[in-house]
């Protein structure tokens, strides 16, 4: 029986999967990753009902994307799990301007979606690898694609444009918007806790490796910190974040880097790993005491609180604040050190609460509701499969 979909997420140094059983609803089989890809590589299983938790090595050494990918379905043939998949979803960072819902990857899609991969330098090749190896995998499956942008489709024009020529901005050089399967389940969850209204005003605050904030009304994007490419808005584990061009300008002309070194540069070596010249995890900054970790994560609250100030003046002020991802999820003390700069706006966290890592962790005295809410893509990618229109 073909009852089950399979959800791949890759990223540039995991490979995220998930497995749902079509019931009407979503129900979760079993989820996982491979991490650490480009390091000492490890299978990981969470616990679900129908799975035990698993965490095992898979040497000590790099491996490829692929390699990756064959131990996953390695896991799910034991599991008897493969020969049920009938729908294969895979997370797609760059959709353009032409695919904003999720769409069945047949040659002519694909064909559209490698010509992106100069905008997604870091993940589109990544994740278009995965898709190849999936067809392979399971060639009798409908592979369909779920996009990051696509949530940020419906922001107004002008949260789009940038100040260059027309003629640039009607060829493609506009504000995209990413991690937008993540802020789609935000909102879903937004209105199983709201209805409609969905948080009214709402800020929602993607901390993870990469790093981005979304402005909601009602659940639908308004305005967001990534524009063009995945390095604009806050700075990121080793993404530089927003910066003035002149300085890529200065270091083309005058420090005579290359493109793929300045490629480097922004993608590899700057955010809290260039500040702080020890490490782009935010858990091992915050056990340092190293003054140029402090130098990082203090870096890291002030450009978000900024943004936070931003948003806010595009929705007309703030309703709800919302924390996900990794660092969103687990780091209580930069929660904390971001909401006591936010209090302006009515911020009011409660110690306690967030400290236990509640689901609401705001203060009575609150004007703005402060909620932690689970990243979970894979269940966005599996929800937009549901009603994946083929015809």
């Amino acid at each position: 029986m073909k009852d089950a979909i399979l959800v791949l997420n890759g990223g540039s140094s995991s490979l995220k999967f998930a497995v749902f059983q079509e019931r009407g609803e979503l129900d979760l089989l079993v989820r996982g990753s491979v991490s650490s890809i480009g390091h000492q590589p490890r299978l990981h299983v969470a616990a679900t009902e129908s799975s035990p938790e698993l965490d095992s090595s898979l040497g000590a050494k790099p491996i490829a994307v692929a390699k990756a990918f064959e131990a996953i379905a390695s896991f799910l043939t034991d599991r008897d799990l493969l020969r049920r998949v009938g729908k294969v979803g895979h997370r797609i960072v760059h959709g353009g301007r032409e695919f904003s819902h999720a769409t069945v990857l047949d040659q002519r899609t694909l064909n559209a979606l490698h010509r992106l991969e100069p905008l997604a330098p870091i993940h589109q090749a990544i994740n278009l690898e995965i898709v190849d190896l999936g067809r392979r995998l399971l060639p009798e499956a409908k592979q369909a694609g779920c996009f990051d942008t696509a949530f940020h489709a419906t922001r107004p024009e002008l949260a789009k444009l940038y100040g260059l020529p027309r003629k640039m901005s009607e060829q493609g050089i506009v504000s995209f918007g990413f991690h937008g399967l993540s802020y789609s389940h935000i909102a879903a969850k937004l209105r199983d806790r709201y209805g409609e209204c969905a948080g009214g005003r709402a800020i929602v605050a993607h901390l993870g490796s990469g790093a981005s904030l979304c402005a909601m009304k009602a659940g639908v994007s308004q305005a967001t910190t990534m524009g063009f490419s995945t390095l604009d808005g806050v700075m990121m584990s080793t993404r530089c974040g927003a910066i003035d061009p002149g300085v890529l300008l200065y270091l083309l002309q005058h420090r005579k880097l290359s493109s793929d070194e300045l490629t480097d540069l922004l993608y590899e070596r700057s955010g809290l790993l260039g500040v702080s010249g020890i490490s782009g995890d935010m858990q091992t900054l915050l056990a340092s005491k190293d003054p140029a970790a402090a130098r990082a994560i203090d870096l890291f609250v002030y450009r978000i609180s900024r943004e936070i100030g931003s948003l806010a003046a595009a929705l007309g002020g703030l309703d709800t604040l919302v924390f996900t991802a990794g660092i969103g999820e687990h780091a209580p003390v930069i929660r904390q050190r971001i909401c006591a700069i936010a209090a302006w706006l009515g911020v009011m966290l409660d110690d306690g609460l967030n400290g236990r890592g509640e689901e609401r962790i705001n203060a009575p005295n609150s004007l703005v509701d402060i909620l932690v809410v689970p990243a979970d893509e894979e269940r966005a990618v599996a929800t937009e499969l549901l009603d994946l229109k083929t015809a």
